[in-house]
């Protein structure tokens, strides 16, 4: 029983990083649809990639400790280490149109967010669906969703660069701008990132 306990305390890791990650992407939603009111939700943002750092040393500590893991220790490496890379990625954005002194979030920043936000709540699903694997078919269309909403990304983030070069003539504002898109873009990736990790446990293990 104390092993079956501590095997369940990584499905407690996994789902108390991700929902960070869940706050972290509404957060960052909630910035760009409302800039003018940022300063503070920045730092809150940062406070999040801070905690989640921490849950995901905490799940290396357990999992060194651990002389049996539920899933084999490379798949939870991967798992947390890309989860984490989410909000990193998340919290960079935002720190960058504070520090480029960003007036307006563009549209397509905004769009960008939105399907973020989408692409982190099927991250979510999946990462609490693979505590018991039941339902392994809407685990895996869930994980097709994931990479749905990622090639929406790319659609917005290549619209996003043709009318920055075409009508961006300040090319310090050009840099500033391409390296906002492409960390938003970046995080939408990790996402498709992690839905592949769980895709390949639960066709390992479903």
């Amino acid at each position: 029983m104390r092993l079956i306990h501590r095997e369940e305390e990584f499905f407690d890791l996994f789902e108390e990083l991700v929902n960070k990650i869940e706050e972290g992407g509404e957060l960052f939603l909630d910035i760009v649809e409302h800039y003018e009111y940022s300063d503070q939700k920045i730092a809150k943002l940062k406070e999040l990639e801070h905690e989640a750092d921490d849950i995901t040393h905490r799940t290396y500590e357990k999992m060194h400790k651990t002389f049996l893991t539920p899933i084999d220790r490379e798949d939870i490496c991967d798992l947390v280490n890309k989860m984490d890379s989410i909000l990193d990625m998340v919290e960079a954005s935002a720190t960058r149109m504070s520090l480029y002194k960003v007036k307006v979030p563009a549209r397509e920043i905004i769009e960008q967010a939105r399907i973020l936000n989408n692409a982190i709540k099927k991250v979510k699903y999946i990462v609490y669906s693979i505590r018991n694997m039941k339902n392994a078919k809407t685990i895996l269309d869930n994980c097709v969703e994931i990479h749905t909403l990622e090639n929406e990304g790319d659609i917005v983030m290549r619209s996003a660069m043709v009318d920055l070069f075409e009508h961006e003539k300040d090319a310090i504002e050009l840099i500033k701008w391409k390296e906002i898109f492409e960390r938003i873009e970046e995080s939408i990736d990790i996402c498709e990132d992690v839905s592949n990790i769980v895709e390949g446990i639960v066709l390992k293990y479903g």
